[in-house]
């Protein structure tokens, strides 16, 4: 029942920043994280990053450690990915999702985890 809208994407030249927020509406389970995974043409969807909910443990992916970070404003039920130093290979459809974290944190790198997402946003970056 959790109805997720990303939004934030958009065509910036490589070096450049952008922020992405996504806004839940909809029952959650208690415990659960919040994520972004990206995909471009042709390509499986890969993992960008997580948050928790409840403590803020967060998640990010090697490829992008250091220039992004996710964030969460739990009073606006929104999760945010400022991405900076944005590089060519970044260009890709970002979704926002979320799902219920069983064990810990350390499986919220897997898409099945999760269970709800939004329609995808995209981000170009130019050379």
């Amino acid at each position: 029942q959790v109805q997720l809208v990303d939004t934030g994407g958009g065509l910036v030249q490589s070096g450049g920043s952008l922020r992405l927020s996504c806004a839940a509406a909809g029952r959650t389970f208690s415990r659960y994280a919040m994520g972004w995974f990206r995909q471009s043409p042709g390509k499986e969807r890969e993992f960008v990053a997580a948050i928790s909910w409840s403590d803020g443990i967060t998640l990010t992916a090697d490829s992008v450690k250091g220039r992004f970070t996710i964030s969460r404003d739990s009073a606006k039920n929104t999760v945010y990915l400022q991405m900076n130093s944005l590089k060519p290979e970044d260009t890709a459809v970002y979704f926002c999702a979320t799902g219920r974290v069983y064990i810990n944190m350390a499986f919220m790198k897997t898409e099945r985890r999760y269970d709800s997402w939004g329609q995808g946003t995209q981000v170009t970056v130019s050379s």
